[in-house]
């Protein structure tokens, strides 16, 4: 698909994870409709519903669905570092409040999701990046949960690509917050991505922060929260020679960018959401070049939508795996920074070329 019409984008997007989640519905109108007897819920992860990031795209969804669809709604925001104490009893409220339909947001609340759907089968949950270890990333096989997953590395892959072409010094780096799959999986697309293109190019472009084959090697801040520690490390990715950095580390990242405001000529890649249009990351908005994109509003919004119609469906069989086929994940579109010559049309082939399967990229979903 074409990165150039945002708006083209974003509807095609909603389109498809409609038809992803909700068989041959069409995406809700965006207006506001009459209420309706139902009760969507969210529990977020670490950050809140206005990290920036991951929690509030997924957020944007609920309020989507509020808007287009009717719904009563009900959320719990989890602290920072939040503990499974903290998301077992983020759940509970949501069950205690009647919900229908409980949107739990993030790997953390595995544990929460999977106890809570034993003991409530007759309420319904949605789990996004559905995993209860970092050994085993098999969705959650309950008849009454969701799993919402996401092969982020494909979008990933495209990042790198794009940051192996752009970077003026040969280096560019990336780091987590926490080595949950649901993190890494960004990582080890974006050097797949570089890698693919020093074949191509027969460039030698480095990956800073990339410790090691095994993917828990890679760097990071061991947190979700303190930006200070995101530009510390990334003010260290700078002094080593990287001029790119991809922060996997929701709030985090935002040092990340802050630090980009003190380096001239260095840029930083978004994640979850297109950082370029979210106001928390205005001060260098000039310097982000291109975001990794997980379209999880258009999902929560289809399934509380599937929830509305009585269309629900849990379970493994039914997970949504958002791809670059079905809009699920993608890399925004081009803004400030001027990419070069010739490259836009270098990553729309390498897209068609990974949808069709002529380029592999490797991730917890292609194993």
């Amino acid at each position: 698909m074409s990165f150039i019409t945002r708006s083209t984008a974003t509807l095609g997007v909603i389109a498809a994870a409609s038809l992803a989640l909700a068989g041959c519905a069409s995406a809700p109108a965006a207006t506001t409709a009459a209420p309706v007897n139902y009760k969507a819920c969210m529990v977020s992860d670490s950050g809140g519903f206005k990290d920036a990031s991951f929690n509030e795209e997924a957020y944007n969804g609920l309020l989507n669905a509020q808007k287009d669809l009717g719904v009563q709604v009900g959320t719990v925001e989890s602290p920072n570092n939040a503990t499974q104490t903290d998301y077992t009893s983020g759940v509970q409220n949501m069950v205690d409040a009647k919900c229908d339909l409980i949107v739990n947001v993030g790997f953390n609340l595995a544990v929460a999701t999977r106890d809570s759907a034993k003991a409530n089968k007759s309420i319904d949950y949605a789990l996004i990046d559905s995993a209860l270890s970092n050994d085993d990333y098999s969705p959650l096989s309950l008849s009454n949960v969701k799993p919402i997953q996401y092969d982020t590395a494909q979008a990933a892959f495209l990042a790198g690509y794009l940051a192996a072409g752009t970077t003026k010094t040969g280096k560019v780096a990336t780091y987590g917050g926490m080595l949950f799959p649901s993190v890494t999986i960004f990582m080890d697309g974006f050097k797949q991505g570089v890698d693919y293109y020093n074949k191509v190019k027969g460039t030698k472009v480095e990956v800073l922060g990339a410790q090691g084959a095994d993917s828990s090697k890679w760097a990071a801040t061991g947190d979700f929260n303190d930006q200070a520690k995101g530009k510390t490390l990334t003010e260290q990715f700078f002094a080593q020679g990287a001029d790119i950095i991809l922060p996997v580390a929701g709030p985090v990242g935002i040092g990340s960018g802050q630090a980009t405001l003190d380096h001239k000529g260095t840029l930083v890649i978004g994640v979850d959401s297109d950082w370029y249009g979210i106001p928390t990351h205005a001060d260098y908005k000039a310097n982000i070049l291109t975001s990794i994109e997980k379209k999880m509003a258009g999902a929560v919004e289809s399934v509380i939508k599937d929830g509305v119609d009585g269309k629900f469906m849990g379970g493994d069989a039914n997970q949504y795996v958002g791809t670059l086929a079905n809009g699920g994940v993608m890399i925004a579109p081009q803004h400030d920074v001027a990419y070069p010559s010739g490259i836009q049309a270098e990553l729309d082939k390498l897209q068609a070329d990974i949808i069709a399967g002529k380029v592999k990229v490797t991730s917890i979903y292609s194993k």
